[in-house]
């Protein structure tokens, strides 16, 4: 009966009123999986199942504490810019019903890095990662001083870093994949994790790329090699698309601009992870998202390479059940 953007508010406020009014532990009884089975230990962090929920639902850590009482195994904010920004206009969000897919151009709206950080002071109840992006009018050749402003500030923060250069969103950003600017982004933000890490005598923490779908063979042959000559820790794959191939939804919604995700992405994410865990010999960990809707999608991605899996448009579709019948459904595979 809602728009795409005014329903994800409105269940926003309806989670945290129920949560405030004690409803956490019922969440909990009718949708967490405890068994110890579950757990992984990747890129050095334990996580206590590998379901987590994807960057862009939560972008500014308002309710990462009450979106884990529905099972998730981690909670990836972002992305944040260092600046607060309103994104593109609205309308901005699109349900494609028949395809069981989304499209977004949001354009990272977010209230800014140092605004999410009040928020990630209090205590964490789950794995939190920092997906961390450029604000829009930050031209490219200055692009990994926001990544640093950004990092810089989530770093007591947050257990993981995820470098976003792959959002259709934000103009420009895409080039960013490309191996010489990538490269001098990840090798700066090692370089500054492992300065912070002495400086505070504490750990470095885990920096992750995120990718597009839309890469070619070629291009995703020089992650692998960026992935190695860098040393980041892992790869999350994939972003949304720019691809609007097989759409059974009305010409006009599908032909709206933004990235693409839910179920037309199910095949070609997979195929993403399965090229990038046989190219590198599974030299890295990978993440894997897109378009898992069923416990059988998320099993054919950890099939394929991955190691943990995001739901975004699957857990609009499908609610909070489908992290309940993933995990047991891993279970039962033990």
């Amino acid at each position: 009966m809602l728009d795409a953007e005014t329903a994800h508010h409105f269940s926003f406020s309806t989670i945290r009123l129920l949560s405030k009014l004690g409803f956490s532990s019922l969440f909990k009884k009718m949708y967490s999986v405890e068994d110890k089975r579950l757990e992984r230990e990747v890129f050095g962090i334990k996580f206590k199942n590998p379901v987590g929920l994807a960057a862009g639902f939560d972008k500014d850590a308002k309710l990462y504490n009450e979106f884990s009482d529905f099972g998730f195994g981690f909670i990836e904010i972002g992305t944040l810019t260092p600046k607060r920004q309103d994104g593109n206009p609205r309308p901005r969000l699109f349900r494609l019903l028949d395809d069981e897919g989304i499209i977004n151009r949001m354009g990272f709206n977010n209230g800014g890095v140092f605004d999410a950080v009040e928020r990630l002071k209090k205590k964490h109840k789950v794995i939190v990662g920092g997906n961390i992006g450029k604000n829009k009018l930050t031209p490219n050749k200055d692009a990994v001083k926001d990544y640093l402003i950004c990092f810089d500030a989530l770093f007591e923060h947050v257990d993981y870093f995820v470098v976003n250069v792959s959002s259709p969103n934000t103009p420009g950003l895409r080039e960013l994949q490309d191996k010489k600017p990538l490269t001098e982004i990840l090798n700066k933000l090692k370089r500054e994790s492992a300065k912070i890490a002495k400086k505070t005598n504490s750990q470095e923490k885990p920096i992750l790329l995120k990718i597009a779908p839309d890469l070619t063979n070629d291009q995703l042959l020089d992650i692998i090699s960026i992935v190695d000559d860098t040393k980041i820790d892992g790869v999350i794959a994939t972003n949304t698309t720019l691809s609007r191939k097989g759409l059974k939804s009305h010409l006009t919604l599908s032909e709206e601009k933004g990235g693409l995700s839910g179920k037309p992405l199910t095949k070609r994410s997979t195929e993403v992870i399965r090229f990038l865990a046989e190219k590198s010999n599974k030299t890295f960990p990978i993440i894997g998202v897109g378009g898992i809707h069923t416990a059988e999608d998320a099993l054919e991605k950890l099939e394929a390479g991955a190691d943990l899996v995001q739901l975004y448009t699957g857990f609009v579709y499908e609610g909070p059940g489908l992290i309940k019948q993933i995990n047991k459904a891993i279970l039962e595979k033990e």
